[in-house]
């Protein structure tokens, strides 16, 4: 049975060493727990289904330097060219996709404009017939568009175009969100004041930009064909043929029109990756950044028990004398430490919990779950024990005539 007297005696005698190890857990703690939940975030996040085939797409913008061509006209010719490379199964022109940072964003209502209805923001997703093939994208509810659905070439598009548009494909989360417990097919939403018709549903597809919110996947797609002079065309392939297609589309579509600028053609993997090529660095500074502070605060541990072992030196060796075993003196310095590190959690899931209330006011991470200062504190009281065990088993092999030698 450890006493705690004599720790609480020891403490008072030191009480600067005691409260600055305490700060050092609780600011280990406070950082960690908010380290690790933002660490699993945006791991989250890279990791999130696209919706899109992805190991099977390759794309490539086209920039026409003649912005007074029949823009639609040639990406009819540019697509039935593309169809024919050998290996392609599938072609679209389109005007955003997950990962590529082209976001239109519309406010949707399932209720006209003026009256209460559920309501969200989602991307727009617009694109010439066979895009849902040629991305991949799985239905789960309805059907594609049909080809009168898609408005005329000689309609407005962009915003305006929206009150000429009928029908809409959306995605699962976005009909759950709208109509929830409810089927969405066959329903109307609204962007302008003309219903919109949903005529199918897909399980999934990103919106070009994520982030930490619940609405990465609040989609929909517009039967409007794109028509500047900036657009991205996506092929399908095997994923073995997939370089080979990406550069045989280079050359055919210089040779169609060499008054053009190709850039951006990659694979969709790439472009997955060159989207979170950030938040790769930040989570390996995050990640080297809690270690460091894990091995700080173990340092601070170690440092601390060797101290005391060295100034208590006679005392232990007049325990020993008493009839003090090596457990009895084992268990006082990990005790004693599990005391110190206590108090330092309890401080640090305080200061934990400010930190994440700052991080959601000005960053927009959402609430810290309780289980992080859980995991956090056993992590630590672990660390704890762990740092201090060398120290204590020394002190636990001190005799008693070595130490009464020492005086």
């Amino acid at each position: 049975m450890v006493e705690f007297g004599p720790i609480l005696a020891t403490w008072r005698c030191h009480k600067l060493i005691v409260i600055l190890l305490a700060l050092l857990v609780a600011l280990t703690c406070a950082i960690v727990c908010n380290v690790a939940f933002m660490i699993q975030q945006r791991a989250a996040l890279m990791n999130l289904p696209s919706g899109v085939a992805e190991n099977e797409l390759v794309m490539i913008q086209s920039v026409d330097l003649d912005r007074d061509a029949n823009q639609p006209a040639r990406h009819r010719t540019d697509l039935a060219a593309l169809r024919m490379i050998p290996g392609v199964t599938a072609v679209a022109a389109v005007d955003a996709l997950p990962f590529n940072g082209n976001d239109w964003t519309n406010g949707i209502s399932t209720s006209p404009e003026g009256q209460r209805g559920v309501t969200a923001s989602a991307s727009a997703f617009n694109g010439t017939p066979g895009e849902l093939r040629t991305l991949g994208l799985r239905l789960v509810a309805g059907r594609d568009f049909t080809p009168d659905e898609y408005i005329p070439l000689d309609s407005a598009h962009g915003y305006d175009g929206l009150e000429h548009v009928s029908a809409v494909i959306i995605t699962q989360a976005l009909a759950e969100h709208l109509f929830p417990g409810e089927s969405a097919l066959g329903r109307s939403i609204y962007s302008y004041p003309n219903p919109m018709r949903i005529v199918g549903v897909v399980d999934h597809l990103l919106r070009p930009n994520v982030g930490t919110g619940n609405d990465n996947d609040y989609s929909t797609i517009f039967p409007m064909l794109p028509d500047t002079s900036d657009v991205t065309y996506v092929l399908r392939t095997s994923a073995r043929q997939r370089e080979r297609v990406l550069r045989q589309a280079e050359d055919v579509l210089y040779r169609l029109d060499g008054n053009r600028v190709l850039r951006d053609a990659e694979t969709f993997e790439q472009l997955r990756a060159h989207y979170f090529a950030s938040d790769r660095t930040m989570i390996s500074l995050l990640v080297a950044s809690a270690l460091g502070l894990l091995f700080v605060a173990a340092l601070g541990i170690t440092g601390l028990a060797n101290f005391w072992v060295q100034q208590r030196t006679r005392s232990i060796g007049i325990r020993r004398a008493l009839g003090a075993t090596r457990s009895n003196i084992l268990g006082y310095f990990q005790t004693e430490n599990f005391l110190i590190v206590t108090a330092g959690v309890v401080l640090g899931a305080v200061l934990a919990i400010g930190v994440n209330l700052l991080l959601m006011e000005h960053y927009q991470l959402p609430r810290l779950p309780l289980w992080y200062l859980c995991v956090g504190a056993v992590a630590l009281w672990v660390l704890g024990q762990l740092a201090v065990l060398a120290p204590s088993l020394r002190a636990s092999r001190v005799q008693p005539v070595v130490a009464m030698r020492s005086v």
